[in-house]
């Protein structure tokens, strides 16, 4: 399958929008029923009901929350979806910007089988605990 650069960055900007929009469920439909995320190689997250409650849960830490689409790549069903997380952690009221990336596995649909998502963890704590 070969993805068309338009199609792609569409998809992006309409992921980027589902995070904004507060609804977990816009999160998990652009993954297949079956799709997974696994972050900063942690444990992976199957199917949609997993990746709705992973979103709920960074919505949760940021009642403020906007992503950015920084930038979109594609190779064949393959893509990285760079990104800026931004917003105050609902805790410590701190203003949290951090980048990172999804590389994503795209079937027919262009929904996402499986995406690595990569950000510096330490930098996220920090920033969090206003040490950054």
């Amino acid at each position: 399958m070969s993805v068309k650069v338009s199609d792609l960055t569409q998809k992006a900007t309409d992921y980027a929008k589902a995070w904004c929009s507060k609804d977990p469920e816009a999160v998990a439909a652009h993954y297949s029923p079956q799709g997974e995320i696994t972050i900063n190689r942690g444990e992976a997250l199957a199917g949609r009901a997993a990746i709705a409650e992973m979103a709920t849960g960074f919505h949760a830490e940021f009642p403020d929350l906007v992503i950015y689409c920084d930038d979109i790549r594609t190779a064949g069903d393959h893509a990285v979806f760079a990104w800026t997380l931004e917003g105050h952690h609902v805790k410590t009221g701190n203003h949290v910007k951090l980048g990172g990336w999804e590389e994503w596995e795209l079937d027919d649909g262009m929904l996402v089988r499986t995406s690595k998502g990569w950000f510096d963890a330490k930098d996220y704590e920090a920033q969090i605990q206003g040490a950054a």
